[in-house]
């Protein structure tokens, strides 16, 4: 085992003293005890972390139980709802600064394996990330979904609140009326309620291999989760022992498997970034082509918040993940899971319990999965989220309104300035361009809020999980790169055809060379974080892949 070398050469004598001076015993020194790490995202700021710190002793006691020496450790998280609109643009980078703090913890002081105790939107890609790249064996314990406040028989929760501030940009509502609706909205602990990034990612986790079975779906104050903490210190302990590895598990299959499953539930595109980016760091090649490829031929089986009605409790009394890989058997490839069985016997083992929460194929709610991969002269490519887009907007063409500010979009809402049928487009948010590439839920839960029908955002920036309606994002290349969005002015005719897969704006390639020649980029308050972010994506795309105008 790698902490070996701390436990019996002279040399590492001084580095026992430390570990002894910081509470290790000198028993926990016995070669057979492997050194187990804890990456602990706990915080006292993101309500689906406040209770990390329960679920850390619960895994360091499965640890101790089976024979392992926990060590753990602090793991910083943003809250993407609490950073939107205010400073949401290191959010994104705060992702790979996870995995650079997990690849620094566990290797300068030899671990044998590690978990990762997470729960969150850029936290849990982080650690999956850290993962891949260490091949240490690991295992990932999500935190759970919250519990939404029902009142009066209706659903409330953190994320309405975006609406409501829609409503009172649009007139719809006064101050006075949103602020008494703030009581019903808070929830307690757990990742918001619906399938956004957050349980998005958790269900990605679970489909990929790397968490026990139904961790993506217990709710955070389930005692269940607790349960699913000690047996992840049980579980790492054997992973060591048997030496099964990250890439073990996370195999291309296990990939193709984590989209088919996001794309039958209609889950966040954000998984367009993130499985890449954990696929890439585990030496398996996944591009965005692979997402419409597989929802192409994937029926979308649930309409899960913010999508429909159902919450993630309602996904875990109709039978968790199981149940859904259960729908999809015929169409899952196997691979291994930490849990000591393959996705295969997991997904046979499945039982679905409610058919409305997870409908049969026959019953689909679309005929295709969550996400459509755009293409046109504007974008390389362009992600959006389809199944949670009117009908009547799958093909829409509308005047470009021009915004290079979330706060100067929300005051046009405000003035009343957007009109039915408009296309909003929010160029220069991208991973150079904002830089960091900021999530839009404010302004597209503002025009949905103001009771816009027909209006639609195009944007090189990224969306919420929680985003409903024709909004297009990942646009590539971005504007500071290059790209075409950079080139669309106010009064430009933008077409959109989801079902065709198309995204255009009615200039010929002369015109928007023409324009791109005296595009100038907004000027940006940087820190020095995000200056290294703007250098390292400058010629690089979202995906990390080398573009050219």
């Amino acid at each position: 085992m790698r902490s070996d070398i701390l436990k019996q050469n002279i040399e590492t004598l001084p580095h026992r003293a430390l570990l002894l001076s910081a509470g290790v015993k000198e028993e926990d020194f016995e070669l057979d005890k492997p050194f187990i790490g804890v990456a602990n995202s706990y915080n006292n700021i993101i309500p689906g972390h406040i209770h990390l710190n329960e679920l850390t002793r619960e895994v360091k006691r499965g640890i101790r139980d089976a024979g392992g020496v926990p060590l753990d450790w602090g793991v910083p998280g943003v809250c993407d709802g609490i950073a939107m609109f205010v400073e949401m643009r290191l959010s994104l980078p705060s992702r790979e600064h996870i995995a650079d703090n997990i690849e620094i913890m566990t290797l300068s002081h030899s671990m044998d394996g590690w978990v990762g105790v997470t729960n969150c939107d850029k936290i849990t890609p982080g650690m999956l990330m850290a993962a891949g790249r260490l091949n240490l064996p690991a295992i990932m314990l999500t935190g759970g979904p919250m519990k939404a406040n029902v009142v009066e028989g209706k659903k409330h929760h953190p994320i309405e609140g975006f609406g409501v501030v829609g409503q009172v940009k649009g007139g719809v509502m006064s101050v006075e009326e949103a602020e008494k609706m703030l009581p019903r909205m808070v929830c307690g602990a757990g990742s918001c309620v619906g399938l956004y990034t957050a349980n998005t990612m958790a269900v990605v986790t679970e489909v990929l291999g790397m968490s026990l079975t139904k961790c993506a779906t217990t709710l955070a104050i389930d005692p269940e989760k607790k349960k699913q903490a000690y047996e992840s210190g049980i579980r790492i302990v054997a992973l060591v022992k048997e030496d099964i590895k990250p890439r073990d598990i996370m195999t291309k299959n296990a990939f193709e498997n984590a989209i088919r499953v996001d794309m039958a539930m209609g889950g966040s595109t954000n998984t367009v970034l993130h499985i890449p980016a954990i696929a890439k760091e585990a030496g398996v090649d996944i591009n965005v082509d692979m997402f419409d490829e597989i929802s192409r031929e994937t029926p979308n089986l649930c309409k899960i918040i913010p999508a429909g009605t159902h919450e993630m409790a309602d996904v875990d009394r109709a039978g968790g993940i199981p149940a859904v890989l259960n729908r999809l058997n015929d169409m899952i490839n196997d691979s291994p899971t930490v849990n000591g069985k393959s996705i295969k016997e997991i997904a046979e083992e499945g039982k679905v319990l409610d058919d409305d929460v997870i409908r049969t194929l026959d019953d689909a709610h679309f005929s295709e999965g969550g996400i459509a991969v755009l293409k046109g002269n504007i974008a390389h490519s362009a992600v959006i989220k389809q199944t949670a887009v009117d009908k009547e907007m799958l093909v829409h063409s509308g005047h470009a309104k021009v915004f290079y500010t979330e706060k100067d979009l929300l005051d046009a809402i405000e003035a009343k300035k957007i009109v039915e049928g408009d296309v909003i487009v929010l160029p220069f948010q991208g991973p150079a361009g904002a830089p960091g590439m900021p999530e839009m839920l404010t302004p597209t839960d503002a025009i949905m809020g103001a009771g816009y029908k027909k209006v639609a955002l195009i944007t090189d920036g990224r969306f919420s999980g929680a985003t409903t309606g024709p909004c297009i994002g990942h646009v590539e290349m971005e504007a500071y790169n290059g790209g075409a969005i950079g080139a669309i002015r106010d009064g430009d005719i933008v077409e959109i055809d989801i079902p065709n897969r198309t995204l255009n704006v009615k200039l010929s390639d002369a015109e928007i060379k023409e324009r791109l020649r005296k595009v100038k980029a907004p000027e940006r308050k940087l820190t020095p974080l995000l200056e290294s972010y703007r250098k390292k994506f400058t010629g690089i795309n979202c995906y990390g892949k080398k573009v050219k105008a």
